[in-house]
């Protein structure tokens, strides 16, 4: 029997699809069913790497973590990483094929797209009971129905009832809803089985006309107003937080100032996550027209476009800043692109990912990276070889990660490894790994999920403590995988409370909760 199928499209991009989707399969997996989550093409830089080296959206393995099940590339066959220009690496079933502007993808690739869209959610449906399934952007987006792969067309394909999310916060969510429902074709607007009012703020009862007025209005039932919720975080889609940015200009101060440089085409910023919630740091984003002070540390992020924004913040004067602080003690960190800027040059003569040949790195790190067309996929498990004050009390340590990068970078004599990977894709290795300065200050790495690594990211921390004269912190507390757990049952509650959930066990055509399972886990 194929699994049944429910639907989240949005009013908008940013209004809550993919948090919803995450509480739904955290509902359903709590209830005592196999579901897994679904996005057959997702516009993100912000990706992670399976266990078979497959590259899929971030969104879809919070959903899946959230489902209690493994990452699977058929959760996201189709993933679109923005180059710029109107053009995005296109990545089919964790592989990259190429880069293809707007155009040629909508109107040359598409078709083409869509028969493994249909296969990968035919294979999900004959291993689950429930498919989650997440649309993109708006399906009211009239010059794209004709070809688009990822809203109503997988709704119809699916014949997923949608539940159809507007975000409140923003203001204008009535128009928005009726707006999109006035645009979508009959046979698509009698899809549309319920309304979802998200991030609400405020009192229900005094909400109670507008939702009268809605109701009566589209003929369609909203089915639940889920709250703004606060206190807990499900990890971003494509963007950095709202709440991390406003975090960033909050007047608040703690005992270690980290500056993440807020690039243009920033990927994986999830990295950096497990810093934010340590209770003893500040962090802050730093962009352009952002003041990056002095802080206890600098990291430079990943990024789809390295070189362009190497170039961009040489514009910026960031650059010259980050040299500056480092040659006065600052630590620098540098991930995956963010590492290959750290170096003395940057070569790109296959024009991988930009049409500039060559540039200058900050020249902080003795290294030289090269692009090439093949792109490295892989997850990772790794030991602290660095030294010095930063990875001294971490040597010998064991860490996991995922490597995502299409550069070969070349260590001179001025720079040793930081990291030694003893394992690739479940085989045995022994490769080096980033690299370190000779006072140990500033060091960088291919490895994401780093920071992820409860034991390592405490003692990285306290070597800043320690070296700006404050006293080490023990590890305490749970841990940050433990921690979001517990984060995906709370927004389950928060969203089991806020939706009629018995109406969309009938929409599914299943009896509800199992026997002896409903709430399981649920705080």
């Amino acid at each position: 029997m194929q699994a049944r199928t429910i639907m989240v499209q949005g009013t908008a991009s940013h209004v809550g699809k993919s948090v919803l989707v995450a509480a739904l399969c955290r509902i359903f997996y709590q209830d005592g069913y196999r579901v897994a989550p679904f996005k057959s093409q997702n516009m993100a830089l912000n990706s992670f790497v399976t266990r078979d080296g497959g590259e899929m959206g971030r969104a879809q393995v919070v959903q899946a973590e959230a489902a209690g099940i493994e990452p699977h590339v058929d959760m996201n066959p189709i993933l679109l990483k923005p180059t710029g220009q109107a053009s995005s690496q296109v990545i089919v079933l964790g592989r990259p094929v190429g880069n293809l502007s707007a155009r040629e993808y909508h109107n040359n690739y598409a078709q083409k797209a869509w028969d493994v869209i249909c296969q990968a959610l035919d294979r999900l449906r004959r291993r689950y009971e429930i498919v989650a399934i997440e649309g993109a952007g708006s399906p009211a987006e009239v010059n794209l129905q004709e070809t688009e792969i990822v809203n109503m067309r997988v709704a119809r394909m699916a014949e997923a009832p949608v539940l159809l999310a507007t975000d409140i916060d923003k203001g204008g969510a009535l128009a928005a809803v009726v707006g999109t429902l006035e645009l979508l074709p009959e046979e698509d607007r009698q899809r549309v089985a319920g309304i979802i009012i998200n991030k609400f703020r405020g009192d229900l009862k005094l909400f109670q006309p507008a939702v009268d007025f809605l109701e009566a209005k589209t003929g369609v039932p909203v089915i639940g107003v889920v709250p703004y919720f606060e206190g807990f975080r499900v990890q971003e889609e494509d963007t950095v937080s709202e709440e991390s940015l406003r975090k960033s200009r909050s007047s608040i101060r703690r005992d270690l100032d980290i500056a993440v440089i807020h690039l243009p085409h920033i990927s994986n910023f999830t990295d950096f996550d497990p810093l934010e919630n340590e209770p003893d740091v500040n962090l802050r984003y730093i962009g352009r027209g952002s003041s990056l002070g002095r802080p206890d540390l600098i990291i430079i992020p990943g990024s789809k476009n390295t070189i362009e924004d190497l170039v961009t913040i040489k514009r910026w004067g960031l650059a010259g800043e980050i040299c500056r602080l480092a040659r006065g003690g600052v630590p620098v960190i540098g991930i995956c692109g963010g590492f290959q800027m750290l170096g003395k040059e940057l070569a790109d003569p296959y024009q991988t990912e930009s049409s500039i040949p060559r540039i200058e790195g900050l020249g902080l790190l003795d290294i030289s990276t090269t692009f090439e067309p093949e792109k490295v996929t892989t997850q990772v498990e790794a030991t602290v070889a660095g030294s010095g004050p930063l990875l001294a009390d971490s040597r010998g340590q064991r860490l996991a990660g995922y490597e995502i990068h299409m550069g070969r970078t070349v260590l001179g004599s001025d720079a040793v490894p930081a990291f030694r990977i003893f394992r690739r894709s479940g085989e045995m290795v022994d490769c080096p790994d980033g690299a370190q300065d000779r006072e140990g200050l500033v060091w960088g790495t291919y490895i994401h999920g780093l920071f992820d690594n409860d034991v390592f990211r405490r003692h990285l921390l306290n070597a800043l403590r320690v070296k700006k004269g404050l006293a080490p912190l023990e590890k305490g507390g749970v841990g940050h995988l433990e921690q979001r757990e517990r984060d995906y049952d709370r927004l389950a509650a928060v969203v089991r409370g806020s939706l009629d959930m018995d109406r969309i066990y009938r929409l599914l055509g299943l009896p509800g909760p199992k026997k002896g399972k409903a709430l399981a886990g649920a705080v």
